[in-house]
Parts: structure tokens; sequence; C-alpha cells
């Protein structure tokens, strides 16, 4: 009965035809449509495959709206979740006539908080001059806003360091201590995501709730029927971050600077803590100091040698507890310095941990970024605790992305995730990839450690950007060879006189980039990481991809490198059972970018000679759509005429 309803919303007369202009039904997005209607009614658990192109939103959008009761919905991006939220839900809900409330939860930080922006106003310190004008524009949303949701102030980049003090965190929430506590915007929206049918949050979200009962869905899951997580591929690495723990040098100089604050308004008289909270914010910044380096991750055990590391813990930590002791004694002067001091333990027994050596299944690691260092525990699996977590009541649990399998085999993932028993489907993209899209290696490329790699690449790519003229996505495995190609192709385009735009990332927000990209219609966009996945680019403004090298993580990333470890002394192949299938679904990923519809045709150029030379490089592009393959350069060229 469920398949032949859902076949009938689906087809040419039914309901989402007849409400959403040029909608086609998929046969894959029926069946798909139909898989999770079954999962949803046995409350089973499904992970399902679809290609780009299938329509997965409507495919699970449509039988969770009609099966009734509470429905949460993750998905990878907070872009992402503002377009189902906008976009999606209330196409489909209106189509479908279903009397459903929705509702959007972010992240704490994600909301302006009333007590810290009045206490940002009367303290009138900025780190810049960029910050003062930011915060005018702040204060202004704040009286007109009904969501307090950041992204409303949209000429207020999302990266501004005034949201630090305009926003609250897990630690420096006073809760219902707070003078404002009735207005508060995060309370707001937990309250409205209590009433709906359905909620949409976030990956990063949902398993910080999960672990730390902090953002308003540990009242939300019990009541709740089913939970569908989109861009599922991404769980892996989200749940490994939260079922873990860390402690950052720039969290413990946010609670020096807000006990600082805080004694300025209660404790006036007691001189002593803003001496210690000015020694403490010190010590914070001589630990990050230590590293030369701007960005990097580290073994725990790599540390003990490093020169100045052991004293500048020791300092740190002796600093901190100075700190508490002075908190104690003023913690019954106003909520903040109770709440400062409350913080201030947990960081001490934090920091205690992390330098614990005896940790079993656990990872100590440490994350340099350019101002502060992020001290990690991370576990070796997640698979256990993730199962325990989703086997303790009867709901609905669906895992869908474009990118879960090897050549259509989920083992990798299931092994991952502790999902062993759960049913499993797969649909390819119904676009037509031997038609529309050509992937071509090119011959006689060096090796990619080669020094002179970058270079080979950029002059190899230089051909088909002329012959597309433009309309390229340039994607890189690091920054260092994304900027290093930046380089070689402005020398390339002066000498040859070229004047495609060339866009970089960082030259602004990911959107901007976009948007301007899509205006100029035949720009040149060099990315890494951010843009191998969740980039939207349809129609003739992007027809080349070229990606530089096989997405291999680091093999000196410490939890790679014990994971990898681990494996190795259980007697199995790390590489074939753990690093290779990473690596395909990274370049699933990136190779996903080029054809987003029907009508779109391009090359996608993989540079990498791995990929013919290597035993496993035939496993990895039989995991690919099935374009046209050639390793000839004007058949490449030919393909743009």
């Amino acid at each position: 009965m469920i398949d032949k309803k859902i076949a009938f919303l689906f087809s040419p007369d039914g309901a989402l035809a007849e409400h959403i202009p040029n909608f086609r039904a998929r046969p894959q997005q029926v069946e798909m449509a139909q898989a999770i209607a079954q999962a949803i009614t046995v409350n089973g658990q499904l992970i399902a495959e679809a290609g780009t192109g299938t329509g997965k939103t409507f495919a699970y959008l449509v039988p969770a709206l009609l099966a009734g009761g509470k429905v949460i919905i993750s998905t990878g991006t907070k872009n992402l979740q503002d377009q189902l939220f906008q976009r999606d839900l209330p196409t489909v809900r209106d189509a479908l006539k279903v009397p459903v409330s929705i509702a959007l939860l972010k992240g704490r930080s994600n909301y302006l908080c009333h007590y810290h922006l009045e206490r940002t106003q009367s303290d009138g310190r900025f780190t810049t001059r960029e910050d003062a004008r930011h915060l005018a524009k702040i204060v202004k949303y704040a009286k007109i806003t009904q969501s307090g949701d950041k992204s409303g102030v949209s000429d207020v980049p999302e990266n501004a360091l005034i949201w630090m003090q305009v926003t609250s965190t897990r630690d420096n929430c006073l809760g219902q201590e707070c003078p404002h506590h009735k207005d508060c915007f995060v309370l707001k929206a937990r309250k409205e995501a209590m009433r709906a049918d359905v909620v949409v949050v976030n990956h990063h979200l949902f398993f910080a709730d999960l672990m730390l009962r902090d953002e308003g869905l540990a009242e939300l899951l019990p009541a709740c029927n089913t939970v569908i997580f989109d861009e599922a591929h991404q769980l892996p690495e989200t749940a490994s971050l939260f079922f873990g723990e860390s402690i950052s040098t720039s969290q413990i100089i946010e609670l020096a600077r807000d006990a600082r604050l805080e004694a300025a308004i209660s404790a006036k008289d007691f001189a002593a803590l803003p001496t210690a909270t000015d020694s403490l914010d010190k010590a914070a910044r001589d630990l990050r100091l230590v590293f030369k380096q701007s960005e990097g991750r580290m073994t725990a055990i790599a540390m003990e040698d490093l020169s100045g590391w052991t004293d500048a813990m020791v300092v740190l930590s002796d600093k901190l507890k100075q700190v508490n002791s002075l908190l104690e004694k003023q913690a019954e002067r106003s909520e903040g310095l109770e709440s400062c001091w409350q913080r201030g333990q947990v960081m001490a027994q934090k920091i205690l941990q992390w330098r614990d050596k005896e940790q079993v299944d656990m990872v100590r690691w440490l994350e340099i970024f350019h101002q502060s260092v992020q001290l990690n525990t991370t576990p070796l699996s997640i698979a256990e605790i993730f199962a325990k977590q989703i086997n303790g009541h009867p709901r609905a649990w669906i895992f869908t992305s474009a990118t879960i399998t090897v050549k259509q085999d989920f083992s990798h993932y299931q092994s991952e995730m502790g999902l062993l028993e759960a049913q499993t489907a797969c649909w390819d993209s119904p676009f037509n990839y031997p038609e529309q899209a050509l992937l071509y290696v090119p011959q006689n490329m060096l090796d990619p450690n080669n020094p002179g790699y970058t270079e080979a690449v950029v002059l190899a790519a230089l051909p088909l950007i002329e012959a597309s003229k433009g309309r390229a996505f340039l994607l890189f495995t690091s920054l260092r060879a994304m900027q290093r190609a930046h380089e070689i192709l402005t020398t390339e385009f002066e000498r040859k006189k070229l004047n495609y735009p060339l866009m970089l990332q960082g030259e602004g927000s990911r959107n901007e980039l976009l948007s301007r990209f899509r205006e100029h219609g035949n720009a040149i966009l060099l990315g890494s990481q951010s843009f191998w996945e969740g980039v939207d680019v349809r129609g003739e403004a992007l027809s080349l991809v070229v990606i530089d090298k096989l997405p291999f993580a680091p093999p000196d990333d410490p939890v790679l490198a014990a994971r990898l470890a681990q494996i190795t002394s259980q007697g199995r192949n790390a590489f074939m059972e753990y690093q290779l299938p990473r690596t395909v679904i990274n370049l699933k990923q990136g190779a996903g970018r080029l054809i987003r519809d029907e009508t779109d045709r391009g090359v996608l150029m993989i540079c990498d000679p791995r990929l013919i030379a290597k035993s496993y490089g035939k496993r990895i592009w039989q995991s690919l759509p099935p374009f046209k393959r050639t390793r000839d350069l004007s058949e490449a060229v030919d393909f743009f005429a």
C-alpha cells in the first residue's frame, strides 16, 4: 500500500508535479522514497546512497512528512540546513497539503545573547576598529530580530571576532540565573523545536547534544520517531570529534576575559583576580608560541621532545589553578563569577585528563591553529559508542548521501559507524554520464611527491582551461598547492594574455565566491577542502573540474595513524580497509561538482598518475560515475568543441 501511494505522489499526475514547476519524477527517486517509507514503518535502520540528480531530498521528505510523528533531519552544513528549512520543506509540505509544523535549530553560538551583548557594549574594548563598527550593526539588529540568528546580519562576516563576544557558549551561559533568561533567543529556538513536528538541525549540533546534553536536542530525541541524516558520509568525522574530549587555549583566554569582566562588575575591590587573569591569558598565549608553524597536527608523544612545551604546560596549569582558587573565594558575589569558577574547574580537569598517558583506545593529539592550540582526545573507534546511542529506543534511522560506498559496497561505512545490521540500498545517478562527461587522466605526469608536481598539474590543465574558456574549478588536496597553482596561473595568464577572472578560496566567504563565479560565467576558482563538497553550480559556468591528487589523508595525521596501526596490529590490511575507502568517498565528492543537471556537460581531469599506475587505481575509478574515459589530450580538448 505504501509503495502505491508514494508512486502516485511522484507520478506525472501526482501532488508534486501539480505543485512544483518542471517537476519530473525519476524511477530512482520513487524507489528511494519507498525504501525510506518502509524503514520508517518498521523503525528500521537504512543506509541509502543516491547518485547526484536522484532528488534525494524529496525522496526522504515525502515519506517523513506522510508518516506523521516527530522527525529530526540533520544536515552536513548550515547552508543546507537553511535551504531545507526555507525552501524544500515548505515546498513539499504545501504540495502534500499536510498540516506539519517545522522548526530550525542551530548551535547556541549562532544566536545573539542579550547578556553578553550588553556586557560587550558597556566594556567598550575591541580588538579592531572593525569590531566597533560591526557591534553597532549587531545592536541595531538585536532590537528588531525575532530569532536572534546571526545569519540575519549579512554584512557582518561570519568569522568576525566580535561574534565571540556577543554570543554565548556552553561554558559561559548563565542559564536560569541570567537576567535576560525570559528573552533568550536560544531558549526560544528550543521551545519552537519542542513544539514542531519536523526539526532541522546539523550534524555538529546533533552530536554535541548526544554527548553534552546541552543543545536542546536531549529533550527532543525521546519524543522523536524518525531521524534522517543527509550528507551522512560526514558523520564518522563529526562523531569522532564529539565522542572525544578537547580543550583549547582560546577557551582559556575567553575564561580569563570573562572572569576579568565579571570581576570589574561584581568584585571591584578584589585586585588579585584581574592580575591573575592577565597571567592566565599570557600563559595560554605563550603555549601557542611554543610552536613555530602556523598550523598542523601532532601526537602527544611527539610533544615530549619539543623544547619549551612541558614548561609552558606546567605554567598554564599553575595559572589556571590560581585563577580557580581566587574565583572560588568570590563565586558567591555573582552568577557570572560562579559560572567562571565552574568553567575553570572543568578546564583544569580536562587538561589533567589529556596529560594522562594511560588512556586505553584513545588517541591523544593536538591541533595548532593560527592563534590557538587545541588538546584533543579521540576514540580509536566510534562504532560501539554510536551503536549504543542509537539502539536505545525504537525509532527509524535513515542515513543518506551521494557518496557512502566503494564500488557499491557499504561495508567500510557500516563497520566505521557500528551499523552492521542496517539495511543498505544504492541508486545510480539518472544523468547520462557517458554522453555528458569525460574523465581525462593526462599522460607522463610526475610523481605526486615530486617538488615540481603542482607546476606540472597547472601546465597540463592549461590547454583545457583555454578550450573550456575558463569556467573551471581547480581542486587541491592542500592549501600550499592551491596557493602555488594560483601564482603559476597568474604568470601564465599574463604570458598568454588570457583574461579569465581568477578566484582563490579565502578571498571572501564561500557563498560570496560562488555567487561571483556564477555571475562571471567564465571564471576559474581555485579551492581546497571546503570546495570539494556541498557546492552546486549548474549550467555552463562550470564545465571543467581539475583535481590535482587523489585525496589521501596525510599519513602523519595522528588519529589516522593510530587507527591504521590498530587495524594492522589485528593482522588486517589497513590501507585497503580504511585508507582507500575514505579516499574514494572524498574523490567522489570532488568529482560530483561537475555534472549537476541533465543538460550539464564537462570534463573531469584527475592529474594523479596513481589512478592508472597503481593496482588500487581501478577500484577508485570504478567507484566514480560511468564517465567516458580518455588519456588523449586532443580528445579532451575536442569535447569542448
